[in-house]
């Protein structure tokens, strides 16, 4: 489905952004994964994404809260891989707290990661794909952004940030033939839901239409949909994967 196309996917070495990368791999794109570090970790989740060790991933280590970090990275993997058609702004983290214990750095943290984040990284990307009159842009937001919750307030006005932010692009450049969509993943199976015990998620489930946790792979499946050309006449919309969590 991706047969000769390039996806770029930040946060790519760990839960949904590494199903994403691994899927498009498979799927026939090159896909410049991007991380914080060029760590160890890092490493072995590449090999994971690609067991057989083609040229078609590489890794690439940047600070997305840091705008001129970002632009050179843009022009590295540009460089290297070529235009890129897809990019999946998926690189996010959580400071959870009740609304008075939050400090400063957990709500500036999580602002700059995950909305401020998405915006630098697609602005540095959304050039070439004007000049190349196509592309497709998603990005992850939450079902939290959509219905908010308790001791998440720092995280949900970001991923609220997140809606907001992709209608607007899905206006500004639909006439250049670039899509722009959100995904609004619920409950996956990722290291933010490790930290919660098995009573926890017995609780959570039970609020759930379909009655599991989701997968990172659920959420890959939708996004190797929103990154093909099946689907080139949908944009600006937000779409859950969360088991019926908030219908």
């Amino acid at each position: 489905m991706l047969e000769g196309k390039c996806a770029v996917v930040t946060g790519g070495t760990r839960g949904i952004g590494k199903a994403v990368a691994k899927k498009f791999l498979l799927s026939g794109a090159a896909v410049a994964v991007i991380a914080t570090k060029d760590s160890e970790d890092a490493r072995k989740a590449l090999k994971e994404i690609n067991p057989e060790g083609t040229g078609r991933v590489k890794l690439y280590a940047c600070d997305i809260s840091d705008p001129e970090a970002v632009d050179v990275t843009a022009k590295q993997i540009t460089e290297e891989l070529g235009k890129v058609d897809i990019l999946v702004n998926n690189a996010g983290i959580t400071r959870d707290n009740i609304l008075p214990a939050l400090s400063k750095d957990d709500i500036d943290s999580v602002i700059d990661i995950n909305l401020k984040g998405t915006m630098y990284v697609t602005k540095a990307f959304i050039r070439g794909m004007v000049r190349a009159k196509s592309g497709s842009i998603i990005n992850m937001s939450s079902v939290v952004g959509l219905m908010g919750n308790k001791g998440q307030t720092n995280y949900a006005a970001s991923k609220a940030g997140i809606i907001g932010f992709t209608k607007a692009v899905a206006r500004e450049y639909g006439r250049k033939n670039i899509r722009c969509n959100a995904i609004a993943p619920g409950f996956i199976e990722t290291r933010m839901t490790d930290a919660l015990n098995e009573e926890q998620k017995k609780e959570i489930i039970k609020t759930l239409a379909i009655e599991r946790l989701g997968k990172p792979e659920d959420v890959a499946e939708l996004a190797l949909f929103l990154a093909s050309d099946s689907s080139s006449y949908i944009t600006g919309e937000v779409i859950k994967v969360d088991g019926g969590m908030y219908v």
